[in-house]
C-alpha cells in the first residue's frame, strides 16, 4: 500500500507536458518562388528595369523570309544595357530548309515602363539542307543580322517578345566570279523569361 501511495503522489505531482505543436500540413495549389507575385500574378516592380546578371530563355514562332520560322535564344546581360545571346532557328520548308544560329549582341536603354525597346546585331551561319528530291549536299553560309524588337513585361520575370531583323547571307553572285548578299526578312513573337544569376 505504501508503494501504491508513493507511486499516486509522484504522479500527481509531475509536470504535465505540454502537446508538441505538429507543423501545418501546406495547403494545394501554387506556391510563388516570389512571395510577392501571390494575389498579384502580373506585379511589375517599380522603377527601371534590371537587366544587370541576368539570364532569360526566349522560344519563338514567326517567319524567315515567306517560310514559317521556329526559333530558341538564350542569353546573359552582364550589366543592365548590353547582353549576349545564343539563337538557334529551324526554317522547316518542304523541299529545302535551313537551320540558323547565331551569336548577337543586345543593346538597351532600360526606361521605368513595361515595354521595353532595344536593339540586335549579331553573325552566324545559315545551313541549307536539300530536300530529298534534290540530289545536293548541305551549304553553310556566313549570314549577318540587325534590327531590333521589343519586350512587353506581364511581370519581373515573363515578358511578350516581338522582333524584326533582316538576315543578310553571303553567297555567290549567280552573274560573276564574286559573292552577293541576299537580305532576308525574320519576324517572331515569342515570349522571354528570365531569371537572375545573383549580384
Amino acid at each position: 500500500m505504501i508503494s501504491v501511495a508513493i507511486l499516486a503522489t509522484a504522479l500527481a505531482t509531475a509536470p504535465i507536458s505540454e502537446p508538441v505543436a505538429q507543423p501545418a500540413a501546406e495547403e494545394p495549389g501554387v506556391h510563388y518562388m516570389n512571395p510577392e507575385l501571390e494575389g498579384n500574378t502580373f506585379h511589375v516592380s517599380e522603377g527601371v528595369r534590371e537587366f544587370a546578371r541576368r539570364a532569360s530563355f526566349s522560344p519563338a514562332y514567326g517567319q524567315f523570309g515567306e517560310q514559317e520560322y521556329f526559333t530558341f535564344r538564350l542569353a546573359f546581360n552582364p550589366n543592365s544595357w548590353l547582353g549576349w545571346e545564343a539563337g538557334f532557328g529551324h526554317n522547316p520548308a518542304n523541299s529545302v530548309h535551313g537551320v540558323l544560329h547565331n551569336l548577337s549582341g543586345i543593346v538597351r536603354y532600360p526606361v521605368p515602363w513595361r515595354v521595353q525597346p532595344y536593339g540586335s546585331l549579331g553573325y552566324g551561319m545559315l545551313t541549307i539542307y536539300p530536300g530529298k528530291t534534290i540530289n545536293a549536299d548541305p551549304v553553310t553560309k556566313n549570314a549577318f543580322s540587325f534590327g531590333g524588337g521589343v519586350e512587353v513585361y506581364l511581370r519581373d520575370d515573363v515578358a511578350i517578345r516581338a522582333e524584326v531583323l533582316g538576315a543578310s547571307v553571303i553567297g555567290r553572285d549567280p552573274e560573276g566570279p564574286g559573292s552577293a548578299a541576299y537580305t532576308y526578312r525574320q519576324y517572331t513573337v515569342g515570349f522571354s523569361f528570365y531569371r537572375s544569376l545573383g549580384r
